[in-house]
């Protein structure tokens, strides 16, 4: 049973780990992203070794992030309509058979430059594929008054991982190679897909038949885009990646630059990972009183300083400990923006709203990575780093009228719809459609103004739901009479709309009806498209001369 947050207590961030399902999870999540750090630690530092290009160093990042951007969305899709369960174990079969290949290539010293970027695309598709489908899982085994700690205790895994993963890699890397690297990747995702198997989750309960997959991309979509805080948390997302990358992009070479080898660039990424991890445990008693959009805008801030801190710094001993300031304000940043998309999506369309989330993250990371490679292949290192780190600041005070925590959050628990819809006298086919739905109002003439105010958030919420198109109209001979009109993709759609109903949509149906004037509730009518016969029309002949 989800229970409300106390504002005056603040859960421990380790809470959510007494539970075992989550801790079996989070330990498979600690693992997959242990092998991300070590796959990109091993195959930044393999490109310095293949070429002394700037632009195809930073292209590493862009590869491994890029997949996201572009499979985000498909990936979403199936994690919400198949078992996710199962979508996530294979995730970790694909990481581990692209370890094998890259792992058996360095063994026999066939890696090049091009290959090398290629292979790590291929091991972005396994992170595009896996992090929206657990995204969407932690919300269902989580209390909503514990996400906040749970969504801490990921960004601790992720940046454990940029701890242990970059240590481990360089150990390796300094000691017997980057094929080895890639063989125990190989070995911790074949782990992760055992830990995930042994995870036993609930089916989903529906009458319905699943939703088909470009179908369930086109309302993922359209629920994202008629969300305005998901939209805001979309645009902040991908300005504070585009800025932060510069520094991760090109961290490699400020470690060659501070005349270090792989040893002083896995203390950098350690560095900005204890940062983060340090301030991950106390990000529940610091959010006591602070707003999430004041997290957002001193992370950004922050960052940014920290950031030419590095690039400026003229040994390793001042270059960490502004590391570790950078990855503070990267997890206060990150983890509230997480946040706000969490609690703006319902778990029905959960795993699409943040696969697109995390495609505007890493798009930003990806686009980034890329420009800042190739600023600094211009200029130098340090001016692509601080045009980055202006860059950050100046998009937030442009866009400072956008909240990401403006208002309560809307309660997404799902309910069932007051009433029920007669059932039809006539035989409709599951796939018959379109279906339009009208629903008349009587309502004061004077009150028009607030109730097309309602009636604007009612267009939102009713394309959030899937909707193919929505209308109001005002009777011409009856001052107060109102249409509302929605149509829906076919009949199965239609009454798939009754499982996406929440508590929400309930409180926005009681501020519709309290304008309705009628003794009974607004009249409902449905309608389903009737298929036209194709007729034969034959060509007109012009008449004969008189």
């Amino acid at each position: 049973m989800i229970t409300p947050a106390d504002p005056k207590q603040a859960p421990s961030t380790m809470a959510p780990l007494r539970d075992p399902v989550f801790r079996m999870l989070w330990m498979a999540w600690l693992a997959a992203n242990v092998t991300m750090w070590m796959n990109d630690v091993a195959s930044a530092w393999v490109m310095t070794t293949l070429t002394d290009s700037v632009f195809m160093v930073a292209m590493v990042q862009a590869a491994s992030t890029l997949p996201v951007f572009v499979l985000g969305l498909p990936s979403g899709a199936l994690a919400d309509i198949v078992d996710r369960r199962r979508y996530f174990a294979v995730t970790q079969l694909w990481v581990a058979a692209t370890a094998l290949v890259l792992s058996a290539l360095a063994f026999a010293d066939g890696l090049s430059a091009p290959l090398l970027l290629a292979l790590t695309f291929a091991n972005g598709i396994g992170m595009a594929m896996r992090w929206p489908v657990f995204a969407a899982i932690v919300p269902e085994v989580v209390p909503r008054h514990d996400l906040s700690a749970a969504l801490a205790l990921n960004g601790i895994a992720m940046n454990m991982s940029r701890i242990v993963g970059p240590v481990v890699a360089g150990m390796l890397l300094a000691s017997v190679g980057s094929q080895y690297v890639f063989l125990l990747n190989a070995l911790l995702s074949i782990i992760a897909f055992v830990i995930i198997l042994r995870w036993r989750s609930e089916p989903k309960v529906s009458a319905l038949p699943g939703e088909r997959f470009f179908g369930a991309m086109r309302v993922g979509l359209q629920h994202v885009v008629q969300s305005p805080r998901m939209r805001v948390v979309l645009l902040r997302i991908f300005g504070f990646f585009l800025q932060s990358s510069a520094l991760l992009a090109l961290l490699p070479l400020i470690a060659r630059k501070l005349e270090g080898g792989a040893t002083t660039f896995t203390a950098l990424l350690a560095a900005m990972g204890a940062g983060a991890i340090l301030t991950a445990l106390f990000l529940p008693r610091l959010r006591r009183g602070i707003s999430r959009d004041e997290f957002v805008a001193w992370g950004t801030g922050v960052h940014a300083v920290a950031a030419l801190l590095v690039v400026l710094a003229p040994n390793i001993w001042l270059a960490m400990p502004a590391s570790a300031l950078a990855g503070m304000a990267w997890i206060a940043t990150a983890n509230s923006l997480t946040l706000a998309a969490q609690l703006a999506l319902p778990n029905w369309v959960r795993a699409r709203g943040m696969s697109i989330y995390q495609m505007a993250l890493m798009g930003g990371s990806a686009v980034g990575a890329a420009l800042w490679g190739y600023v600094a292949s211009l200029t130098t290192v340090s001016v692509s780093i601080a045009i980055a780190a202006a860059l950050g600041p100046l998009l937030l005070a442009l866009t400072r009228h956008l909240s990401v925590g403006g208002g309560p959050d809307a309660d997404h628990t799902p309910v069932p719809p007051a009433g029920r819809a007669p059932e039809p006298i006539i035989e409709i086919a599951p796939n018959e459609g379109p279906v339009m739905v009208t629903i008349e109002y009587l309502i004061d003439p004077s009150a028009a103004a607030a109730f097309n105010a309602v009636m604007q958030k009612t267009r939102r919420a009713r394309l959030r739901q899937g909707a193919l198109s929505w209308g109001l109209f005002r009777d011409t001979t009856l001052p107060g009479r109102y249409i509302e009109y929605f149509l829906d993709e076919n009949w199965i759609e239609h009454q798939r709309r009754l499982e996406r109903f929440t508590a929400a949509d309930a409180g926005l149906r009681e501020q519709r009806l309290a304008f309705h004037l009628g003794p009974d509730e607004p009249r409902v009518q449905r309608y389903v498209g009737e298929p036209m016969a194709t007729q034969h029309v034959a060509p007109s002949v012009p008449p004969a001369p008189i």
